[in-house]
């Protein structure tokens, strides 16, 4: 009973890890390797990543602030 378990296990584990062959069949190959799956480029930019980064988290986080600082002013 217990090696029937363990072979029924087996086969659903080889059965669910099974996914990586389905791209081998297929004949599609994407590149692999460290920022290939960004929707974005990361390297040989003109603007840095960084600068384009920081700038619009940055202005997001500055925007109530700003705000506030403007109201403030308006109201004397």
């Amino acid at each position: 009973m217990l090696s029937r378990q363990s072979a029924q296990t087996a086969r659903v584990l080889a059965q669910r890890r099974a996914f990586t062959s389905t791209a081998l069949k297929n004949g599609a190959h994407f590149k692999e390797g460290v920022y290939s799956n960004l929707p974005f480029k990361v390297h040989n930019r003109k603007i840095p990543f960084a600068v384009i980064h920081f700038g619009f988290f940055g202005l997001g986080f500055a925007i109530p602030f700003i705000a506030c600082a403007w109201q403030l002013h308006k109201s004397g």
